[in-house]
């Protein structure tokens, strides 16, 4: 559909469930965004810096379910990060060597045509903004404390996913939001390589 990324990897009525380490953050937010008419989306806990790992790792959901499958044990070979759902179906690819060398990324299909391209765009001391192209999509842009992950990615004025480290209290991990209706792999792809290129040669 234009303008709009299709929903991929997520079964249908896979609602998120608070987990017991975030429970006052979430039923929180949940009842402001009822209160706001908004409607709650997925919530998923991220590791940072994962591309530095060299090992597998699974994306899981509120209730500690696994969602998608990070193969990292891939990037020790062929410099590429693998999205799987979680039978193991290939999503998406990151070809990590484009990190060090430019200041663009892309995410691929498994067909080998670009998904999405992400440009860093502005780097502020107070504020970053990224932008990512969606070839036969509308395009999206990421702005706030990169480096601290806490942005909000952005469609045309409304927020496609919230990415903070306040739902979660496990060590070097993030959460990324997504709104409904979403390709929830490629959003969080997507925050992958801007973790990849925001920490590059650090």
């Amino acid at each position: 559909m234009p303008g709009r990324i299709g929903r991929r990897g997520v079964g249908p009525g896979r609602r998120p469930v608070v987990a017991a380490a975030a429970t006052g953050a979430v039923v929180a937010g949940a009842a402001g965004a009822a209160r706001r008419g908004a409607p709650v989306g997925n919530r998923y806990q991220m590791r940072q810096r994962m591309f530095a790992i060299g090992d597998d790792f699974y994306i899981e959901d509120e209730q500690g379910r696994r969602a998608f499958k990070v193969d990292g044990k891939a990037l020790r070979v062929r410099s590429t990060l693998k999205f799987e759902d979680a039978s193991g179906r290939e999503l998406y690819k990151i070809q990590e060597k484009l990190a060090r060398v430019r200041d663009s990324m892309t995410i691929e299909r498994t067909d080998g045509g670009a998904a999405a391209r992400v440009h860093n765009a502005l780097i502020t001391p107070l504020r970053d903004r990224w932008t990512i192209d969606v070839p036969g999509g509308a395009d999206l842009n990421a702005q706030g404390n990169i480096v601290q992950h806490e942005y909000r990615i952005e469609r045309g004025g409304s927020t496609v996913a919230t990415v903070s480290k306040k739902w979660f209290r496990v060590r070097d991990s993030y959460g990324v939001e997504i709104a409904p209706g979403q390709d929830d792999a490629l959003i969080l792809a997507i925050t992958v390589v801007i973790d990849m290129m925001a920490h590059q040669g650090r």
